[in-house]
């Protein structure tokens, strides 16, 4: 699988708060089949991670949302953390770099509180889904099916529940994308 991903970029859209395990697991493992993957937040400098409530590591941010858009990128990763699922769903920025990957029909992956952004983004709809417990009165109010499964492909929406489905998460995002770089 090395280098499968040459030549493919990945967005990864986050702000303080996010679950560590969810952004950097996603992101080594993307580098490692050979993607180029850019951390995409509201302010330049280093975001702040946390392993469930205790402060995490912070993480550099390659571009902010006013100088990126999803056109850039052929894939787009939502990680979670409860700060951040809830404080970036608010960013019309954010939103608007969803709905334009959705749009294009490009992969966007999504794990556990992250979900919250497609919800306001408004792409739920008629979608099947998994995501934190927690978040499945906000999938079914948006439209959605909530399932509780270790990953979820719904055509270009690809979603899991928490850390400890990360490596279905990336094997199922590595595999789309492999898929489509392909065709």
């Amino acid at each position: 699988m090395a280098n499968s991903l040459d030549g493919l970029k990945v967005a990864v859209l986050a702000v303080d708060g996010f679950e560590q395990a969810e952004l950097v697991e996603p992101k080594r493992a993307l580098a490692e089949a050979g993607a180029t993957v850019h951390v995409i937040s509201e302010k330049p400098g280093k975001i702040q991670g946390f392993k469930h409530v205790d402060k995490g590591d912070a993480v550099e941010v390659d571009t902010t949302f006013d100088k990126a858009t999803a056109a850039d990128y052929d894939a787009v990763v939502l990680p979670g953390g409860v700060v951040n699922g809830d404080a970036i769903r608010l960013l019309p920025q954010a939103q608007a770099f969803v709905k334009a990957a959705d749009s294009a029909h490009k992969p966007i992956a999504v794990i556990c509180h992250g979900t919250w952004l497609p919800v306001s983004a408004g792409i739920i709809k008629g979608r099947t889904v998994t995501s934190w417990p927690s978040l499945q009165d906000d999938i079914r109010n948006a439209g959605g099916t909530w399932v509780d499964q270790e990953v979820v492909e719904d055509n270009n929406l690809i979603s899991s529940r928490k850390p400890d489905d990360i490596p279905a998460f990336n094997k199922a995002l590595i595999g789309q994308l492999s898929k489509r770089k392909a065709a």
